[in-house]
């Protein structure tokens, strides 16, 4: 089949099969390819592109605030994860073993890194003596593994990339501001560059990471009305420091835990980006983290060509130079029309085409992938014009999706009344919640909605339980999930 025959068609629509069109999308656009090993996948260029620009982009913000890089190994002894019952409760069974070595049996079995408190708790130990040597304030970019049952693309895989920030404080106060910080980090992130409204808040008891005093969480809402734990960070208290004697001789040299945190976001932000902006068309990337912001699509009669494309190859310069990543697209071989509909699929922001005409005038024409407003522009303002459009771009993508949260954002005051919602229509439900386990439990079983977060500044606060009528101890969102 010719390229030209290969028009950008076989995308399942949204309404008729999200998880379809998600899959569709994310293998069209060449981001990743399933490996052989269950539940895992391969990163192609495309995909690992966007994790690279969220990993630099993020990477800056935790060095701004005083974070240093390390790396600590993928292979954990399984001693470690018995210090802390509730820590290793929570994750054994999702741990893969390394039982054999070199053909040999191991005499203590290694956990593959699911996550690394245990690890760093030891090194933290070994490396804290002194009031002095605190806050110690460590980030680690890498890869963990939890053994899941079901798996999604980005979503959720066997193995995934993500960082993991760990840090040792004097006091609880310190450790408290310290965890904020970095969930309010992640929430300009979410929100800043990836054009992602999210919802801040704590969550529930069942629902937070095993070993944690508090666990808090952006929520995001994806085009299917299901949540996206979009990132967490955690106050640990004093447990870790327990369980692994992580202490220091404060100012009246007398022994004291330390208080710490932990917190993370992983690729599973790709995930979220692509079923927050992504349409019938494909992809759709906000530009500050799209790998290609701008294309570049000469157009006109074979002899012209020459002439268009030396002009559209100055342009490119011009940007290339100003820190846009812009991409030219001369093949000769596929029409214009051809190519419009692939950079669409793929989410490019910002289309630039130059033809013949544009020449004698000076012009270019814009076309946003969002949008789709076709914008002539005078050659000579095109970088400040393209810097326009992309920022238009990011809040125009920011404020649909706050748009679409809002509409299938829902306040309920009963379990039947959530039900009747989730079976008509999808999206969020806010509704008040007693406190008890087995309330909770029940909105789950009866639902299949779980407890998103008890958020910061909900739009209400709720007076009655949802499920069992006493009073209200939080206003919760309750979702069904990935």
């Amino acid at each position: 089949m010719s390229k030209e025959k290969q028009f950008v068609t076989e995308i399942t629509p949204q309404g008729e099969d999200f998880s379809r069109w998600y899959i569709d999308v994310i293998k069209k656009a060449e981001l990743m390819d399933y490996s052989p090993v269950r539940g895992c996948i391969v990163f192609r260029p495309e995909g690992f592109a966007l994790w690279e620009n969220i990993q630099s982009d993020l990477d800056r913000r935790f060095k701004e605030t005083g974070h240093r890089n390390a790396y600590f190994p993928l292979f954990i002894p399984e001693s470690f994860f018995q210090k802390e019952k509730e820590h290793v409760e929570g994750f054994n069974p999702e741990l893969p073993w390394v039982t054999e070595a070199g053909g040999e049996k191991l005499e203590e079995r290694l956990a593959i890194r699911p996550t690394s408190e245990t690890i760093i708790g030891h090194m933290y130990s070994k490396w804290i003596q002194s009031y002095r040597d605190l806050p110690v304030l460590i980030n680690q970019w890498a890869n963990v593994v939890r053994w899941e049952k079901r798996t999604l693309p980005f979503l959720r895989t066997s193995e995934f990339l993500w960082q993991e920030g760990h840090t040792a404080h004097e006091t609880e106060e310190e450790a408290r501001q310290e965890t904020m910080q970095m969930l309010n980090t992640y929430k300009e992130f979410a929100e800043e560059v990836l054009a992602i409204p999210v919802i801040v808040g704590q969550k529930t008891p069942s629902e937070r990471f095993a070993g944690a005093v508090d666990t808090y969480s952006i929520e995001a809402m994806m085009k299917d009305g299901r949540a996206v734990q979009a990132g967490t960070s955690h106050y640990l208290g004093d447990k870790f420091a327990i369980a692994f004697d992580i202490k220091y001789l404060d100012r009246n040299n007398t022994l004291q835990y330390c208080h710490t945190t932990s917190w993370g976001v992983s690729t599973r932000l790709i995930g979220a980006l692509i079923m927050v902006h992504g349409d019938d068309r494909g992809l759709a990337l906000p530009p500050k983290i799209a790998p290609t912001q701008v294309v570049m699509i000469p157009i006109g009669p074979p002899k012209t060509r020459e002439q268009v494309v030396g002009r559209v190859d100055e342009l490119f310069a011009q940007l290339k130079k100003a820190g846009v990543r812009v991409k030219v697209d001369d093949r000769s071989d596929v029409s214009p029309g051809w190519k419009f509909n692939e950079y669409e699929m793929r989410g490019v922001p910002i289309r630039l085409e130059l033809g013949p005409r544009d020449m004698e005038n000076g012009q270019a024409v814009l076309v946003s992938r969002i949008s789709g407003e076709k914008r002539i522009i005078q050659q000579d303002q095109l970088l400040e014009e393209v810097q326009r459009m992309l920022d238009e771009i990011h809040a125009d993508m920011y404020n649909r999706a706050l748009q679409f949260r809002s509409e299938h954002f829902y306040s309920v005051e009963t379990l039947d009344e959530m039900k009747t919602l989730l079976e008509e229509k999808r999206g969020f439900s806010l509704a008040g919640w007693c406190g008890s386990d087995a309330c909770e439990k029940q909105v789950k079983e009866e639902t299949g909605a779980t407890s998103r977060n008890i958020p910061f500044d909900p739009a209400e606060k709720k007076t009655k339980c949802l499920c069992c009528g006493e009073e209200a101890q939080h206003t919760v969102v309750f979702a069904r999930a990935y």
